[in-house]
């Protein structure tokens, strides 16, 4: 069902942690030893170890746009349209090929002490897998069932994560005692292949062992969370970065489009589908407060609003509120983000319908539950001001001021996954909001994409339909989408719609990494690439994001020259009158703003503005030097120089 961590998992750790038993548990994980016969004698500890690796993978996961289990870091979103600043895998003036700058995500060796990191994860995995049979024998087989269920998938979704970033990896499934002189150890990279097959056996043994859903114990993984897991990692295996043929072979395809269906009855069967029936609906399932139990979540991170030793809070709230509303400042959205969301009838923004001015006007009905902008209302608990102004002013001197100290280089900022009933009273740090990392509409795109590559165009715009009828979108022309004149524009399409329903939600890099739509190369070693000519896109290098100050016409003292005129302006999705306040606050802008010209680069390095350059080795990182080090048998990727500065020879598309 979802990723419980918190409130029973926390609690439930922080309990073992007090006890002798975690004592001996820790010490035999810091060496590598086999758990204590004890943590198998009662349900009670062996539900303890089961959180244990629950609190390992998922105790950093505090925002939307973060991922990698484990780590969970917002560093890839931050590489995408969504997010403006330069990150040193798109920096230009960086070229990255020596094992030194691989990435630091594999881990290091095992030591002699406990350290987080994704081998030690599967370790955790591995050991209980294959003790709690013989070990526990005496416990019910029913228990023992689910909780080798989550372990199965836990193990899993790290493995997918590896792939993600490396391709192939070793594959452990078994307890292994570091030993220098042993060979057995000495496990070689995988083929990204004999990976997927893996995750998919693991995936498919936890799909047979979890139930549907938990008795009172919202937050587990379930069955049908396995299956949608293995929906998304046949996607990816059938994608252009793993996949040669992914335009001249169907295999792959078909297989990811089974998952998906099998998962999507599963799911349905056990009460899981789009949440509601509105845009109002699809703002809200974000923030239902109380861990609530939402169809939509297929995995969720279970969260707190409470301050004390058991809390684990939702960062995203703070992250992003504005300073006006007690939040450590906007998160400004690129002018390609807004831009980009269709309009209200389903079709997309062109030079002839659209006005990148007056930007709120006529837009898709996720559009204002996404972002918020000068004029519209974006509650909290302390509901003083709750209309949001950020604009800037010149006096006569030229000096900048900056309506109520929102210093924002865009006219529009996100304010989705935002709970509107949250309290400013300790600056949105204690937010609850569960985070939804997987959701029954994403499961939908994935089916989408499976059949527009397979040609079934009619089918994936079926699917597409499904996710805009739910926002109240028209149905007409199909929803807007029109007809889809082949695959290709089917896949486009699938792509587009990801962009629009998931955004902010660390899924972007992923997509972009899969369909390798930074650049229109070959990648190094292999024979594919090309595919963004193939989808009719533009590469998203050599493209710069930017923003745009909303600026006052007329000069002015520092007394902010709106505070009176904008008094009657309030923008409200929920209101009866909404287009009126629509067309009220475009008088508003007429009348009294400009877009600050030349638009703003939000890309720099050293104050100078730069456009986006990720080099294609960058797709699959190398290993660092540490190792392959200390792993000499394992070779480093192709694009990349080894630990003595000789040329990667791993093909992940092998």
């Amino acid at each position: 069902m979802k990723l419980k961590i918190n409130k029973y998992i926390t609690i439930a750790l922080l309990a073992a942690l007090s006890t002798s038993c975690s004592d001996n548990f820790l010490e035999d994980k810091k060496n590598y030893g086999s758990v204590d016969d004890s943590f198998y004698q009662s349900q009670e500890k062996a539900t303890w170890y089961v959180n244990n690796v629950y609190f390992d993978y998922y105790s950093a996961f505090k925002s939307p746009n973060q991922s990698l289990v484990g780590s969970f870091t917002d560093v890839y979103s931050k590489m995408t349209e969504e997010v403006g600043g330069i990150q040193p895998l798109i920096n230009p003036t960086i070229t990255y090929v020596n094992a030194a700058d691989g990435s630091g995500y594999y881990g290091g060796k095992l030591e002699d002490k406990i350290n987080n990191v994704p081998y030690n994860r599967i370790r955790d995995c591995n050991s209980f897998i294959a003790e709690i049979d013989v070990k526990g024998a005496n416990l019910d087989k029913t228990f023992r069932d689910q909780a080798k269920g989550q372990l199965y998938y836990l193990r899993a979704v790290q493995y997918f994560d590896l792939m993600k970033v490396y391709g192939g990896v070793p594959i452990v499934t078994e307890i292994q005692t570091p030993n220098s002189v042993n060979p057995e150890i000495k496990v070689p990279r995988a083929t990204v292949t004999q990976v997927v097959e893996q995750i998919v056996k693991d995936l498919d043994m936890a799909a047979s062992l979890l139930p549907a859903n938990w008795a009172g114990e919202y937050g587990r993984v379930t069955k049908g969370a396995a299956l949608a897991v293995k929906s998304r990692v046949l996607l990816t295996y059938a994608s252009p970065l793993f996949n040669k043929n992914w335009d001249g072979s169907n295999d792959r395809w078909e297989a990811a489009l089974k998952a998906g269906l099998e998962a999507e009855t599963v799911l349905s069967g056990a009460g899981y589908g789009l949440y509601g029936n509105s845009a109002k609906d699809w703002q809200n399932m974000f923030a239902l407060g109380a861990n609530a139990f939402c169809s939509e979540a297929i995995t969720t991170q279970l969260l707190t609003v409470t301050n004390s030793n058991v809390a684990m809070n939702n960062s995203w709230e703070k992250a992003i509120r504005p300073i006006s509303q007690g939040g450590t400042g906007a998160l400004e959205a690129p002018k390609e983000m807004i831009d980009l969301f269709p309009l209200a009838d389903g079709r997309r923004p062109t030079a002839a319908n659209y006005d990148p001015f007056l930007f709120f006007l006529n837009r898709d009905p996720r559009f204002y539950r996404t972002f918020a902008f000068s004029g519209a209302k974006w509650d909290y608990k302390e509901n003083a001001k709750p209309v949001v102004w950020a604009y800037t002013w010149l006096d006569n001197a030229k000096k900048v001021y900056y309506s109520d100290s929102n210093n924002e280089t865009s006219p529009a900022f996100v304010r989705k996954m935002t709970d509107v009933t949250a309290t400013n009273a300790s600056s949105f740090q204690y937010s609850g909001n569960d985070i939804l990392e997987y959701r029954y509409a994403e499961l939908l795109l994935n089916i989408a994409e499976c059949y527009a590559a397979l040609g079934q165009t009619g089918n994936a715009t079926a699917y597409l339909g499904r996710i805009r009828k739910r926002v109240g979108i028209d149905a007409g022309n199909n929803y807007g989408i029109g007809t889809l004149a082949d695959k290709y524009a089917a896949i486009e399409a699938v792509l587009y719609e990801r962009r629009v329903e998931l955004a902010y939600e660390g899924k972007r890099f992923w997509d972009i990494q899969r369909w390798m739509l930074y650049d229109n190369t070959t990648l190094p070693g292999t024979t594919s690439g090309s595919t963004i000519s193939k989808l009719g896109l533009q590469p998203i290098n050599g493209t710069q994001r930017t923003g745009n100050y909303l600026q006052y016409k007329n000069t002015a003292t520092s007394a902010d020259p709106l505070t009176a005129s904008r008094a009657s302006i309030s923008v409200d999705p929920d209101a009866a009158s909404f287009q009126t306040q629509l067309a009220a606050l475009a008088t508003f802008y007429t009348t009294n703003f400009v877009l600050a010209a030349p638009p703003t680069p939000m890309d720099n390095v050293n104050n100078a503005p730069v456009q986006i350059k990720f080099n294609p080795n960058y797709y699959i990182m190398g290993l660092q030097n540490t190792v392959l080090s200390q792993n000499p048998w394992l070779t480093q990727t192709i694009g990349w120089k080894d630990a003595s500065g000789g040329e990667g020879t791993f093909n992940y598309q092998d």
